[in-house]
C-alpha cells in the first residue's frame, strides 16, 4: 500500500492555484495528469483498497463492464479526478486488528481557492475525522508530506502561506509565489487551516475526548530526503502529571531511495531543526499573524540523510521505530544492514 506525491506527476504539483493555472497553459500538461491518474488507479490504487470498497467502486464496475480495452474509461475518470477532486477519493484506510491505518492523499484533492487553502475538500476531511475515534491501539496516520516539519521550517511555511493570500500586498504576494515554488513550501504548515484541524483531532483523540486514548498516533511520511522522528504534545499533555494518560504523538519520517541533498542543503535541514532556526522562524510567522499553536513538537532523532528503510514494530500497545541502512565493507561483495537509529515510542 502507498500513496502518491509530486514526483508521480510532476514537481510541485498542486502547490497553489498559481501553479496550477501556469502548468494547464502548457500543451502537454493535459496528458500528463489524464496518464499519470489513470495509471496510478490501475497500478497502485485498486490494491490500495479492501475487497469491499473495491467491489462498491463505481469506476471499478465501469471498467468491468466496458466491452474489450477500457482505456477511454480510465481516461475519462483520470481527467474528472483533475478537474473536479471533490468527487474522487484517493485516501483510504485499513484496519489490522486494533491497529488502524489511515493513508490521506495530501496532492490531488487539496481546495486552492484564492484565500482558501486545505490539504483536504470539507468531505474528505469529514471521512477522516469519522475514522479518527478511540479504542484502538494505535492510529498510524500516512500523508506523504510531513505533518510535522522542523519548527523554523513549520513558520516559514505558514509566514509564506499568509503573505501569499496578501497579507502585505499584491508585490510581496508574488514574491512569496516565487519562494514557495523555488524551495518547496507546501507541506501541511503550509495549509494552515488543515494543520489546525489535524490539532484538534489529535488534541481530542489523545486526550480521550473521542473514546480511549490509543496508546500512540504516528505520523508516517516521506518526502524531504532524510530521516527523523519528532514527538509532539497537546495542551492537556502539559498539565503537570496528565502526559502519561494521553496518547504518544510522533511524527515518523524516512525518504527510502532517494536523490541525496546537496550539502548546502543539508546544512538548511539541520539548521531547521535547531532552537535557533525556530526562533527566527516564529518571529517571521508571527509578524504575519501567527496565532498560539496547539501542538508543540520537538526533535527526537536525525536529521538522517543516509538512503534508509524504516520499520514501525507493534506489539499490543507497544511501538518501536527502527532505522536501517545498507553498508558495504571492504572486500565485500553485498551490502549488510545495519540499523541506524531504533526508538522506543511507547515501551
Amino acid at each position: 500500500m502507498m500513496i502518491f506525491d509530486d514526483h508521480d506527476i510532476h514537481d510541485d504539483w498542486n502547490t497553489s492555484i498559481a501553479w496550477r493555472r501556469q502548468i494547464a497553459a502548457l500543451s502537454w500538461w493535459h496528458d500528463r495528469i489524464v496518464g499519470g491518474l489513470g495509471s496510478y488507479w490501475v497500478y497502485q490504487h485498486a490494491g490500495n483498497l479492501s475487497i469491499a470498497d473495491r467491489s462498491a467502486d463505481p469506476f471499478y464496475a465501469a471498467i468491468k463492464a466496458a466491452d474489450g480495452d477500457a482505456g477511454a474509461v480510465v481516461d475519462e475518470f483520470a481527467d474528472l479526478a483533475d478537474k473536479y477532486p471533490e468527487r474522487n477519493r484517493w485516501s483510504y484506510s485499513r484496519d489490522i486488528g486494533k491497529v488502524r491505518l489511515v493513508v490521506l492523499d495530501s496532492r490531488c484533492g487539496r481546495v486552492l481557492r484564492p484565500g482558501i487553502r486545505k490539504i483536504l475538500d470539507d468531505t474528505e476531511w469529514a471521512w477522516f475525522d469519522d475514522l479518527a475515534q478511540g479504542g484502538i491501539d494505535h492510529l498510524l496516520i500516512g500523508t506523504s508530506l510531513p505533518y510535522l516539519l522542523p519548527r523554523g521550517l513549520h513558520e516559514m511555511e505558514y509566514w509564506n502561506e499568509e503573505v501569499g493570500d496578501g497579507r502585505w500586498g499584491k508585490r510581496a504576494a508574488k514574491f512569496a509565489e516565487t519562494v514557495r515554488q523555488a524551495v518547496d513550501l507546501e507541506h501541511w504548515a503550509a495549509f494552515h487551516d488543515s494543520f489546525d484541524l489535524m490539532a484538534d483531532v489529535v488534541t481530542e483523540l489523545s486526550s480521550g475526548y473521542r473514546g480511549p486514548a490509543p496508546a500512540s498516533i504516528v505520523f508516517l511520511s516521506g518526502d524531504v530526503h532524510y530521516s527523523y522522528l519528532m514527538r509532539a504534545e497537546t495542551v492537556e499533555d502539559r498539565r503537570p502529571g496528565t502526559r502519561d494518560q494521553h496518547s504518544a504523538i510522533f511524527q515518523a519520517t524516512c525518504s527510502p531511495i532517494r536523490n541525496p541533498l546537496s550539502r548546502v542543503m543539508r546544512y538548511a535541514n539541520t539548521f531547521a531543526s535547531f532552537g535557533i532556526a525556530g526562533v527566527l522562524g516564529r518571529l517571521l510567522a508571527r509578524s504575519a499573524g501567527l496565532h498560539e499553536q496547539a501542538l508543540r513538537w520537538k526533535l527526537v532523532q536525525g536529521p538522517k540523510f543516509n538512503n534508509a528503510l524504516a520499520t514501525l514494530d507493534l506489539d499490543g500497545r507497544r511501538a518501536k521505530l527502527r532505522w536501517e541502512t545498507a553498508k558495504l565493507e571492504p572486500g565485500e561483495d553485498l551490502p549488510d544492514v545495519v540499523e541506524i537509529a531504533a526508538v522506543d515510542l511507547v515501551p
